[in-house]
């Protein structure tokens, strides 16, 4: 590499042109091929090839909001994993849960990881939870083209908003669709093939003031309830000790539940279930 093309610092041109604080802008400029969006796509719909994750639900609490995932990832009727993580903090103030084509969905992730370190690290702050909430759903639309062949990619997305008004609580939710979509929710919301029995659940237990220990159990309660009736969701397992992963996200930043205490909250979900079942 010669210091024509380098440069005197030794990088190429594009490391030292600060064209803006987006990082997958600059791999698009750098190495196009990096981005999942820019890939061939396969000439047919492939989604029953591919390990899909679900479901993930996510519900306010006064005070912040919460986030949790069974960890079952199934591919047709097989089972692919047992314990697949689908939910991650996505930066110090928000969490980000897949449901989908779970490789593609997992790369997303890191991608938008990198994604609000750069911004920050670019700009000297914090991006706010709206700005994340639209960087996430460019990402999604970007891979339309594969999300149209059976690997779609649907996450939920939410935050602690450091710049919420007095009053107005400060936990966000915000869903998508293959398109890249993006809706705020209000409350709960749920994404996934349990989805449609995890958000019934939620509307039974959810009520606006939760504290997070309680909404932390409907969180659990719902993912239960999802699991009795979808058969992609995976349910406690005690016997390999798996249980669902929750991450909490307040005023002290986003912070994973210990193991131990989500399984303490879904062997109490479990035991009153089986004495209501005259089992106990």
């Amino acid at each position: 590499m010669t210091e024509t093309s380098a440069g005197r610092s030794g990088f190429p041109p594009a490391y030292l042109d600060r064209v803006g604080s987006s990082f997958t802008d600059f791999l698009g400029t750098t190495a196009p091929d990096l981005l999942p969006g820019r890939r061939t796509l396969p000439a047919l719909p492939v989604g029953e090839l591919a390990p899909h994750a679900t479901t993930i639900v996510a519900a306010t609490f006064d005070g912040g909001v919460l986030m949790g995932g069974d960890r079952r990832a199934t591919m047709g009727n097989l089972i692919s994993s047992r314990d697949i993580e689908k939910v991650y903090a996505a930066d110090s103030w928000s969490v980000i849960g897949i449901a989908g084509a779970a490789g593609i969905a997992i790369e997303m992730v890191r991608l938008y990881q990198v994604e609000l370190e750069h911004y920050e690290k670019i700009e000297g702050l914090t991006m706010s939870l709206d700005g994340k909430a639209n960087r996430l759903a460019a990402m999604i639309r970007s891979n339309l083209g594969a999300a149209m062949q059976g690997l779609a990619v649907v996450p939920l997305f939410a935050g602690y908003d450091l710049d919420a008004a007095e009053g107005v609580s400060p936990g966000r939710i915000f869903s998508y669709d293959v398109t890249g979509g993006n809706y705020e929710e209000r409350g709960y919301a749920s994404v996934g093939s349990g989805s449609l029995f995890a958000r019934n659940s939620l509307k039974k237990t959810w009520r606006p003031g939760l504290s997070a220990d309680a909404a932390t159990r409907t969180l659990v309660e719902a993912l239960y309830d999802a699991a009795d009736d979808d058969s992609a969701t995976g349910g406690p397992d005690t016997v390999r000790r798996l249980y669902p992963i929750v991450y909490r996200v307040d005023a002290e930043g986003a912070v994973r539940l210990p193991d131990d205490e989500v399984a303490a909250v879904a062997t109490t979900i479990v035991a009153e279930r089986s004495a209501a079942d005259g089992q106990g």
